[in-house]
């Protein structure tokens, strides 16, 4: 037998191995082949095992900072509904809190006369359902509107009380600013976040400053901020003291401030949005790391989620996103503050129905576009007529009892537009089943209906239609009545700024 077929016997070369037969051409054992390409094999795994490591840790870490306060309980279940075209769409609101405790917080001192922590910047930001365009509406800190009293989740609207803006969230919290927001909005809030002096501060420094331009020179003893007329990089603390400086400059009042915060977030969504940011990586987790550490927010406002959005935003562009303050005049009881213009509503309905402000609504599902649940016999409907057409309620009731619903009762309501269902918790259902009789027709939430759905029927409201599962096949009463058009009014126009605007361009 051939040596090399023998297990059994030596190398003839003396090497000792006795299967010499599997050494390659240089008499390299197998196992030995190619050492140098073994070692960069596993180097290259390594690399990749720690990479992933790291990029775990970064997200674990990431979202460890983040500090999350459900306050569900204190907004209530009174809530609005969304229009059906809106339910991708998503409203954020950031608050910017006074708070002068813990690190970072401390060198700002209390406010004396009126001491709490208050929602001194107040930003509604909408992001379509289609994420084609972004609104961020400033809310004025100095607003004075209707507010549940002591922030009570279950005081009917009927009971609110007038309060300045920012004391709700001093009196109780994230909760009832935005119960408060929704009571006298309709617009649904599906996330919030919170940040203090401490985390804008940080974040501006992990951006490496921030530009800004002001047109006069800033000489602030209070902040001590003292800046040429021109343009400036700005530091943490610098920025922080410029979005603050009110008295010092122009009319010292908190809307001029707000043009100036505007104007200031441009320049941040210019410098978070370019390419030297998103493209690497280590700043962008310095950015990130920063802006998590004083952010607080509910419990679904995830990272994962603020990815997704920041990436919608990068997307749509900054010239498709725009900054605007909810009009305002001066309120009566006090010059010192403001009240809403009946023109915010524009704003509001934009929210509410996912379109940009001033536009119509995109054509979208009807409120019966999916399967109705309850039958017509199953429902109590109230009709009242805000449209100062005489018959026009007892009209839509013969036509809703030929279908099957109890008419509770007709009445007349305060001039409105439009027909307005509302309903109470629990009776989302009957709701779109009442909805579905009148097209057009938007949805409410309303404390104390009970199982009472509520119509009412404004100028330009549509006339009583079929409902798909009506109980009786008798034809409806041809109506003879005809809510009139809404009368002509000069529209409202809304000034804003684009994301995308030259920072030194005040409007």
């Amino acid at each position: 037998m051939d040596a090399r077929t023998n297990p059994g016997t030596p190398d003839p070369h003396g090497s000792g191995d006795p299967f010499p037969s599997r050494r390659d051409l240089h008499g390299r054992p197998p196992g030995r082949r190619h050492p140098w390409r073994r070692r960069i094999a596993i180097g290259v795994v390594a690399v990749v095992a720690l990479a992933g490591a790291g990029v775990a840790y970064a997200t674990w870490h990431l979202n460890d900072n983040i500090t999350k306060v459900d306050v569900s309980q204190a907004i209530g279940t009174d809530r609005p509904t969304r229009e059906p075209q809106a339910t991708k769409a998503v409203n954020l609101l950031l608050i910017g809190s006074d708070n002068r405790t813990g690190v970072g917080n401390t060198s700002y001192g209390k406010v004396v006369d009126d001491p709490g922590v208050h929602s001194d910047t107040n930003l509604l930001v909408h992001l379509s359902a289609d994420r084609t365009w972004a609104t961020v509406a400033s809310i004025p800190r100095d607003s004075m509107t209707k507010a549940p009293p002591e922030c009570s989740k279950n005081a009917p609207k009927s009971t609110w009380v007038m309060r300045q803006w920012n004391h709700n969230y001093k009196i109780g919290g994230t909760g009832c600013l935005i119960r408060t927001l929704e009571g006298n909005t309709g617009v649904f809030v599906d996330h919030y976040a919170v940040v203090d002096f401490r985390g804008f501060k940080q974040m501006v420094d992990a951006l490496d400053g921030v530009k800004v331009c002001t047109t006069q020179a800033i000489d602030d003893p209070n902040s001590h901020l003292k800046l040429t007329p021109g343009t400036h990089e700005l530091n943490g603390e610098q920025a922080l003291a410029y979005v603050r400086t009110r008295k010092s400059v122009g009319d010292g009042s908190d809307l001029g401030r707000i043009k100036r915060q505007q104007a200031f977030l441009s320049s941040v969504a210019q410098e978070a949005t370019s390419s030297k940011l998103l493209f690497q990586p280590t700043r962008l987790y310095g950015f990130l790391n920063a802006a998590t550490q004083s952010l607080t927010t509910d419990p679904g406002f995830t990272l994962g989620t603020m990815k997704d959005l920041a990436e919608s935003i990068r997307t749509i562009g900054l010239d498709n996103i725009q900054f605007v303050t909810v009009p305002n005049e001066t309120y009566p009881a006090d010059p010192n503050r403001v009240q809403w213009k009946p023109a915010a509503d524009l704003i509001w309905e934009s929210f509410r129905e996912d379109h940009k402000i001033g536009a119509k609504p995109t054509a979208s599902a009807t409120p019966s576009a999916s399967p109705l649940t309850v039958s017509p016999d199953a429902v109590t409907v109230q009709v009242l007529n805000g449209a100062g057409t005489s018959g026009l309620a007892t009209q839509a009731r013969t036509a809703l009892e030929a279908q099957g619903f109890t008419v509770s009762g007709t009445g007349n309501a305060a001039p409105t537009t439009g027909t307005l269902v509302e309903y109470s918790a629990g009776q989302e259902e009957a709701a779109r089943t009442v909805a579905a009789a009148f097209p057009g027709a938007r949805l409410s939430k309303a404390a104390g209906l009970g199982k009472l759905v509520r119509v009412t029927l404004g100028a330009g409201a549509e006339n009583v239609v079929e409902v798909p599962n009506r109980v009786g096949s008798a034809p409806l009463p041809t109506p003879s009545i005809t809510a009139p058009e809404p009368a002509p009014s000069a529209t409202p126009t809304i000034e804003g700024r684009a994301a995308a605007q030259d920072i030194c361009k005040t409007s």
